[in-house]
């Protein structure tokens, strides 16, 4: 069944929109590199609401299985890019689901 990985950012004010941008094209770049990715999305918010709460990006992820969730997290070529991201970030938030509806 598939499986989906949302993560929202909130960037500390001194990274700049060329550093996100780089770091979204490292992130969309791991479907390529690990196995269980079935398609990769991300972005910057767009949302009229102001319900974001200074999350400003973020990225989903969704996965062939849960087991192929488990296998990319502690996948080096996730942690390579996640240690240049999480000291970009003020705030991250993960929540993940399989798709049952």
């Amino acid at each position: 069944m598939p499986h989906h990985h949302i993560v929202l950012m909130k960037f500390k004010p001194q990274v700049t929109p060329e550093q996100i941008t780089e770091l979204l094209q490292l992130l969309a770049e791991l479907q390529h590199l690990i196995p269980g990715i079935t398609s990769f999305s991300g972005g910057p918010n767009t949302s009229p609401e102001e319900l974001h709460q200074g999350y400003t990006h973020g990225f989903l992820i969704t996965f062939g299985s849960a087991a192929a969730r488990d296998a990319y997290l502690p996948h080096p070529k996730h942690e390579r890019v996640k240690a240049q991201l999480s000291p970009c970030l003020d705030g991250v938030l993960v929540f993940d689901w399989e798709a049952g509806f």
